[in-house]
């Protein structure tokens, strides 16, 4: 599994020497950057691996000739040691050479909608753009919303959000598919818990390159956007709905003021989900493998409920109770999410270690 990382190793050696060149474009500079930090962890753990083998060969040889009995006790621990440290250090590579995800270090597209629960759906809808507005503060991206429907009672029908930073896909895609609350609403007397649903859908941004949308598979209509009033009401015609012709796909925004910034946002979208449709066909054709990761982030999946009497979070997926829902809500994502990354990892082994038998 490890025999082609002496090329690889090389590559990077390579690449490091470019960088401190002085000689490179801006352009190139920032395309050999990124493939030299992708390649950091992987480089740095199998020299590691390496240098433990050596240390370990260089032991076993000591000890055969030495003939002082505290020194061999000594040498003997080190032994021990060095063998308890390989396996580790292999499993670590057997992670890091997993397939990786080509959307792994994009921007994301974050689609949030309430569903079944009126009110106190729309709520929750809010209280969970909140929790991963704050987890996107936590690790430096930026949020910008590209849409949102309020319901004039802090929270959403419907907030739609770019989010961009390092390895952002990577960090959120294990969200998609319907989050579900069990509460006591604010205007329920007798203190009866109701169930409400939201559903989240994490979308890779699309490149132009990616995804090219020709204007004449799209309608363009323009319209007055909406408000609760005041000053909040537009009066020019400056919301944007696009309609994607071949697909029937439609995204509307009319949070900007200027309709060119409008249909902007709405293509930025538009392209997103055509990029999200085009993907989950291609992975259709994988389904015997993808039933075994953590969800297929479908969006019809039941993935997490929010158990608000019992500040209990349960993850459906890998079948994980955690009873620290207040952290949750404010960001704390990470136990979470390293949770879910590493069931997959082991899944991912699992697949590639019955086909390779």
């Amino acid at each position: 599994m490890f025999s082609n990382l002496d090329h690889v190793a090389g590559r990077f050696d390579l690449i490091t020497e470019r960088l401190n060149s002085g000689t490179l474009e801006p352009k190139e500079f920032q395309a050999l950057a990124k493939e030299q930090a992708s390649l950091r962890e992987l480089i740095a753990t199998y020299r590691d691996w390496l240098k433990t083998k050596d240390e370990l060969s260089d032991n076993k040889e000591l000890i055969e000739s030495e003939k002082d009995e505290p020194m061999r006790v000594m040498i003997k621990q080190e032994i021990n040691a060095l063998e308890e440290k390989i396996p580790q250090l292999e499993a670590t590579l057997k992670v890091l050479l997993l397939p990786k995800d080509p959307n792994d270090e994009k921007n994301t597209i974050l689609e949030i909608r309430a569903g079944t629960g009126g009110d106190e759906a729309s709520l929750f809808a809010g209280d969970l753009f909140r929790m991963y507005a704050r987890f996107a503060e936590r690790n430096r991206w930026t949020v910008e919303i590209l849409s949102a429907s309020e319901t004039g009672k802090g929270g959403f029908k419907e907030v739609i959000a770019l989010i961009t930073g390092e390895r952002v896909f990577s960090g959120l895609k294990y969200e998609g598919g319907i989050h579900r609350v069990q509460r006591v609403p604010d205007t329920e007397a007798s203190g009866r818990v109701h169930t409400s649903a939201v559903t989240v859908a994490v979308l890779p941004e699309a490149e132009d390159v990616e995804i090219n949308v020709p204007e004449t598979d799209l309608r363009v209509d323009v319209f007055r956007a909406g408000g609760h009033g005041g000053q909040s009401v537009n009066t020019t015609d400056s919301a944007v709905r696009l309609t994607h012709l071949p697909s029937g796909l439609v995204v509307i925004c009319q949070d900007e003021k200027s309709q060119h910034k409008n249909k902007a946002k709405a293509l930025k979208v538009l392209k997103s989900r055509l990029l999200d449709k085009a993907q989950n066909e291609q992975h259709a054709k994988e389904t015997s493998v993808r039933r075994a990761m953590v969800g297929s982030g479908d969006r019809s999946e039941k993935i997490r409920t929010y158990n608000f009497p019992q500040s209990r979070i349960t993850d459906h997926r890998i079948g994980l109770t955690l009873h620290n829902l207040r952290e949750v809500l404010e960001g704390d994502l990470k136990p979470l999410l390293e949770a879910l990354q590493a069931h997959d990892q082991a899944e991912t082994l699992k697949l590639q270690s019955e086909k390779m038998a």
